[in-house]
């Protein structure tokens, strides 16, 4: 395994007004794994197919270990690709797609035989060698790419959405099977998703691009309690964080009835960030601190999930979402108290959405 170093990475495409890739920097330790994610068009694939080399950038440079990567082509790189569509030969068995990337190298056949068993043995796949694509599930067949993919032993694994094609409960399955594959194989990855959940489980950090630029890197967890914008804490979370503006009053802040103190050096308009979770109903046993800001809502919907239930509650004109447990939410159209601790607010400048 090796480390990734990006260093001014820009990719500009003809028609495009800004760039695809706009002076990325990402630094990707050697046994890390990194979640690129991020909306639609905000360069997550761009910049694995340019670490991959399937394009080459305007400007800036791609290192894989230490070695410089401008002029590579993509064989000599030792990175291997998983796609979001499986890319499976149809007329092979499962030995043998998941050989075929030793036979390139010329690798001997009894070292390729023994390779194929290791990798079949680690993705569950032994009884399945002697089948071919058209024999396998879904989830089997995406095994098998990655077999191919891992049975080479590359420097670098980049994945670009690969388990989007599977219905949600095979999905979350093949997630925590990747998770743990991952980190016994102490593999370096490039990983690209739109996935919070895949990118929460996945990473050992996180990175957000927005419109190609790099808009957070952190641990899940620190991405989570302290998104560093208004976009982060709205693309994390489901539901995602409450975001209700506020303006300065004084020494506090203040947002339709409520009044909170604010952090020193505070600018005149802010966005109050606060996660569902944070929100309390205040119905029998629920229990706040004395200092908890209250307030009262409308109840306009609830989505009863089993384990929990999300409801959005109207606030001064102001929807404001939050989560109860199992099937314990108010009625539709009931009014209610709520209350959330000062400690669990985040504070953003509302002009440039950064955290404060």
């Amino acid at each position: 395994m090796a480390a990734v170093r990006l260093e001014r990475l820009t990719r500009r495409f003809p028609g495009n007004p800004r760039p695809s890739v706009d002076g990325l920097d990402l630094l990707v330790a050697e046994g890390e794994v990194v979640c690129l994610v991020g909306p639609s068009g905000c360069g997550k694939s761009t910049t694995l197919r340019l670490v991959a080399g399937l394009d080459a950038p305007d400007s800036g440079s791609i290192h894989i270990g230490e070695r410089d990567m401008r002029g590579v082509p993509p064989q000599e790189r030792d990175v291997a690709m998983v796609f979001q569509g499986f890319a499976l030969y149809p007329h092979m068995t499962v030995r043998e797609i998941i050989a075929f990337p030793l036979k390139m190298r010329g690798v001997a056949t009894a070292d390729r035989a023994a390779a194929v068993e290791r990798t079949a043995k680690l993705l569950g796949l032994t009884a399945l060698l002697e089948r071919r694509p058209g024999q396998l599930s879904g989830g089997e067949q995406q095994r098998v790419a990655m077999g191919r993919a891992i049975v080479r032993q590359p420097k670098l694994f980049l994945f670009d959405e690969p388990l989007s094609n599977l219905d949600a409960a095979l999905r979350a399955e093949l997630r925590l099977s990747l998770a743990k594959l991952l980190r016994q194989l102490d593999a370096t990855a490039l990983y690209v998703t739109h996935d919070q959940a895949e990118a929460m489980t996945l990473g050992d950090r996180i990175a957000v691009l927005r419109a190609g630029h790099l808009e957070q890197l952190d641990t899940p967890r620190k991405i989570y309690e302290h998104p560093a914008s208004t976009f982060v804490a709205s693309f994390f979370g489901t539901p995602p964080m409450n975001l209700l503006n506020a303006d300065r009053d004084g020494d506090g802040a203040r947002i339709g009835p409520l009044s909170l103190p604010l952090p020193a050096g505070a600018p005149a308009e802010l966005v109050l960030g606060v996660r569902p979770e944070h929100v309390k109903v205040l119905t029998s046993g629920v229990e706040v601190a004395p200092e908890a800001v209250r307030g009262k809502a409308r109840v306009l919907a609830v989505e009863p999930l089993g384990a929990e239930s999300h409801v959005e509650l109207e606030f001064d004109g102001r929807p404001l979402r939050t989560r109860v447990p199992g099937f314990a939410a108010p009625a539709r159209d009931s009014e209610v108290e709520f209350a959330f601790d000062r400690a669990d607010v985040r504070w953003f400048a509302r002009d440039t959405g950064r955290a404060l």
